[in-house]
């Protein structure tokens, strides 16, 4: 009978005593467990063998002999030495907790068994990530180092070297459209003047990939049907610091759609389903075209709760005539509702305030489109990171399935901050505190101080966006704030105004919501022998103090995909305030905004803003403390807050108007590196916008666009911790002798 060598051969007997001995970390109860015998049971030969091939199947011992002396079974162990620290010198390119815990996936970790051939395989995995990274030249050196207690460390000694750039990108087999032409297409490219910003000379084989589907989805909406392309040929220098590509394809030719037809079950819905297809017979046959044919029939049918749809285009081809009949196979499949719609990673906002949200009712139908909306929904809120929608079917319940919405909380408390220099002003200063999400209720409570030299502010404002359960807000607030002018002469007037305002929300719709509420505040002015014109004008028509309740009423459309960092949709609000009491007059205004996404990485903004008012009362003026203003952030970047404008000839003060015409176009690109993070944007932008009103000598100014200011520039914008940051480096082009320039302007807590 064969039995390893750490196995004596004996005859069986009857065990008295088991002993194990050369266990350092090991309790003895780890290895009686694996054990097939007891004291008091016969012990053969084929136990000790068995006995011998469990123990070494722990994994936890390089050693295991079985002796027997006197009835007595002896248990010798060598334990493997455990892992008690991995450490990396000279890693740059890594944060190293993160690849310890990558490593860990491959179970290579801290207090893990050491073994030779995991040491292999993190040290390869290792090297994967640095060749994903472009760094082909990396050299890493494993060193294992004996500790006492029968511990070893590990320490990976790294030359990371440069990275790999892309000298040359060639195709083989192309005759319809140019090299440079499919270039254009990839990600990847080989050195440029702009390569130091986009990266986009460094290989990646993920970006690699990704370029190869993009030319084979290009070739296909181009009715390429045949078109084939080959893996990639990847070669390097034997320095490791060039990277020479070679894609080879076969084009095969252009088909034309004969006839589309669609097949399958379709509910008796054909008209409906048929109204979905894009692809058209006699066209150039479309991949774009056919999968969103797919898409558009699924979503339709997942809106009728087929949650699980099929839609499989299937061409087929006479390549005789080079054309394609397009048959799209419908499977509806079985139609389930929603069972429970489960909330998961709210470790602070209440479920109420998710589930007010969520559009997709519980034991009812499953409808993709709610499904969509309640996500979009949640997005806008601003309470969430990431929202991530999933479908799970029921066990044992085919007609039954539960929608899991999985939510990554952010901070929703925000330090709004804000500086600037101008030639007029000196340094201005804002703050203030919010908290989008008080204890999870989902409601607003913020603070407003504005600390500037000409303007300061304290507004304690408070929102309830479901005071109602249908979803009616009430904002309350009370404010408090003193002005005094935008001039060189600052003191030459003092505007003081206390007030409190009651404001509702009412939803119309998905998107649209009309608002009303008022406002009772208190105004009193102060002048001095340097007093503005316009100002003492004012004293003389309405008085030094005036109460006023200001009714306002409004409605406004949202469609953008997220509030704070939006890529497509638009955002409308039209609003009228109206001065009852000791002020008479009105203010109109209108604002439209509009994201174009361009491609998968960019975005084309557009921003209008509209002011008029005027007094009602053909006797008196409109009130001038009531005048909008423009300049910085938010409406003419480039030119100092609140500067443009009519402007006092005597005092320099900046008075504003009761007109402004603001417009604004930005081009939003991703910043290197933020692996398409769209809370982390470059832009560009171009503005424009003046103000009109009363001038100097009292005289109203009529719109006239020969008066706006422009302005162009770039900025950066960052949804940070604190808020919405956005600095901006802005050139006037066509300021004018007196105006108020300021070339760099940083915000936190802004907008557009």
């Amino acid at each position: 009978m064969f039995l390893p060598n750490n196995a004596q051969a004996f005859e069986p007997f009857v065990v008295s005593d088991i002993r194990v001995e050369g266990m350092q970390r090991t309790e003895p109860g780890s290895i009686f467990a694996q054990l097939p015998f007891k004291v008091g049971q016969r012990f053969t030969e084929d136990l000790a063998t068995e006995s011998v091939r469990k123990l070494y199947a722990t994994g936890l011992y390089a050693d295991v002999r079985i002796q027997t002396a006197n009835r007595v079974v002896v248990v010798a162990v060598q334990e493997r030495p455990t892992i008690a620290a991995i450490t990396f010198t000279g890693m740059k390119e890594f944060e190293p907790d993160k690849i310890i815990d990558n490593l860990k996936q491959v179970g290579f970790a801290q207090g893990r068994v050491f073994d030779q051939s995991m040491l292999e395989q993190a040290q390869f995995e290792l090297k994967q990530a640095y060749l994903n990274k472009g760094k082909y030249a990396v050299e890493i050196s494993p060193t294992v180092t004996p500790l006492p207690r029968n511990r070893v460390g590990i320490n990976f000694d790294l030359f990371e070297g440069g990275v790999s750039r892309i000298r040359e990108i060639n195709f083989v087999g192309n005759t319809a459209f140019s090299q440079s032409r499919l270039r254009d297409l990839m990600s990847l490219t080989t050195p440029g003047w702009l390569t130091w910003y986009t990266d986009s000379d460094k290989y990646s084989r993920e970006k690699l990939e990704k370029d190869v589907e993009t030319i084979k989805s290009f070739y296909l909406d181009r009715g390429y049907l045949e078109f084939k392309i080959e893996p990639p040929q990847v070669s390097i220098s034997g320095d490791r610091q060039d990277i020479y590509i070679t894609l080879t394809v076969s084009e095969g030719k252009p088909y034309t759609v004969s006839e589309v037809k669609l097949a399958g079950d379709l509910l008796g819905l054909d008209r409906e389903i048929n109204e979905l297809v894009q692809l058209k017979a006699g066209q150039i046959f479309s991949g774009a075209k056919t999968n969103a044919t797919a898409k558009g029939i699924s979503d339709f049918l997942g809106g009728l709760g087929y949650a699980f749809a099929n839609v499989n285009p299937n061409p087929v081809l006479d390549r005789e005539k080079q054309t394609a009949e397009v048959t799209f196979y419908v499977d509806p499949n079985r139609r389930v509702y929603v069972r429970r719609v489960q909330i998961v990673g709210n470790h602070r906002s209440k479920d109420e305030v998710i589930r007010r949200e969520v559009r997709q009712p519980e034991a009812a139908w499953y409808d993709s489109g709610k499904i969509k909306l309640s996500r979009d929904r949640l997005d806008r809120v601003g309470y969430f990171k990431e929202v991530k929608v999933g479908t799970e079917p029921v066990p044992g319940s085919p007609d039954q399935v539960d929608v899991n919405l999985t939510v990554e909380e952010k901070p929703t408390g925000m330090l709004n901050l804000g500086v600037g220099y101008g030639q007029v002003d000196g340094v201005i200063l804002s703050a203030g505190i919010s908290e989008d999400n008080v204890f999870g209720s989902g409601t607003n409570l913020t603070l407003n101080l504005n600390t500037g030299a000409s303007n300061r502010s304290a507004v304690l404002a408070h929102t309830d966006p479901y005071f109602t359960n249908d979803g009616i807000s009430r904002t309350s607030s009370i404010y408090y704030r003193t002005i005094t002018p935008y001039s060189n002469n600052p003191g030459n007037y003092k505007v003081t105004t206390g007030g409190l305002g009651l404001n509702f929300g009412v939803p119309i719709s998905e998107f649209d919501r009309i608002f009303m509420g008022v406002s009772l505040e208190r105004n009193s002015i102060g002048l001095y022998d340097n007093s503005p014109l316009a100002y003492r004008e004012y004293v003389r028509d309405y008085g030094e103090t005036t109460t006023a309740a200001i009714l306002n009423t409004g409605w406004s459309k949202d469609s953008r995909d997220s509030a704070l960092s939006p890529t497509k949709g638009s955002f409308t609000r039209l609003k009228l305030d109206v001065g009852t009491g000791s002020l008479d007059y009105y203010m109109f205004g209108a604002q439209y905004q509009t994201y174009l996404p361009i491609g998968r990485d960019y975005t084309v903004a557009f921003n209008g803003l509209f002011d008029f008012g005027n007094s009602y009362k053909t006797d008196l003026p409109y009130p001038i403390i009531k005048n909008v203003y423009a300049g910085g952030i938010g409406t003419v970047r480039g030119y100092s807050q609140n500067s443009l404008g009519p402007t006092d000839p005597i005092t320099g003060t900046y008075l504003g108007g009761s007109k402004r015409v603001v417009g604004n176009i930005q081009f939003y690109l991703p910043f290197p590196g933020s692996q398409q993070d769209r809370s982390l944007r470059w832009f560009a932008f171009a503005d424009g916008g003046q103000v009109f009103g009363t001038d100097g000598f009292g005289n109203d100014t009529a719109i006239d666009f020969g008066q706006m200011r422009y302005s162009a520039g770039i900025g950066l914008s960052w949804v940070s911790p604190l808020g919405p940051l956005q600095l901006s480096f802005a050139k006037p082009l066509n300021s004018k002798p007196g105006d108020n320039t300021q070339i760099f302007q940083f915000q936190i807590g802004t907008g557009f």
